[in-house]
């Protein structure tokens, strides 16, 4: 059975009223960016992903791990540790996630919203505090991020 995860990624303008909003603490480290193979604690679950190749449209697996294989896994993961608050915040049928990176990645702010087709992804009309639509701009994906030299 294939997982297919339909999503589209943009820069923001502004923050908007997050107060009463969802947030998850996530982190997550990258065992392989070729295929994508990463570990994530979000608040206090775990897993393991495989993402497949593209960008709008890839194949997406989580695997629950426990807290003891997370650990495992990601003291062998290559690269940087990706460290965000994602608050969810409900927008017109769809649900936006809204990241917002700690050091050293911020002050980056990443809005991604999935969507059930590629017709639904074509026709969205992102709010207005939106900004850059970077989708298919792989500098802001999460595993080429991880493979990235800091200062």
């Amino acid at each position: 059975m294939e997982n297919m995860e339909i999503e589209r990624k943009f820069t923001v303008k502004s923050l908007p009223d997050l107060e009463g909003k969802k947030v998850k603490v996530i982190e997550q480290a990258y065992l392989s960016t070729d295929p994508v193979v990463r570990v994530r604690k979000s608040d206090d679950q775990y897993y393991l992903t495989y993402k497949g190749g593209g960008h709008l449209i890839h194949e997406e697996y989580n695997l629950p791990l426990t807290e003891a294989s997370y650990l495992h896994l990601l003291a062998k993961a290559d690269g940087n540790v990706i460290r965000k608050k994602r608050y969810l915040i409900p927008y017109g049928g769809h649900t936006i996630e809204l990241d917002i990176f700690e050091p050293p990645f911020s002050p980056l702010v990443i809005a991604e919203v999935e969507f059930e087709s590629v017709n639904e992804a074509e026709n969205f009309a992102p709010p207005d505090w939106f900004s850059e639509d970077v989708t298919m701009d792989k500098r802001y994906s999460n595993s080429y991020m991880s493979s990235q030299v800091l200062p």
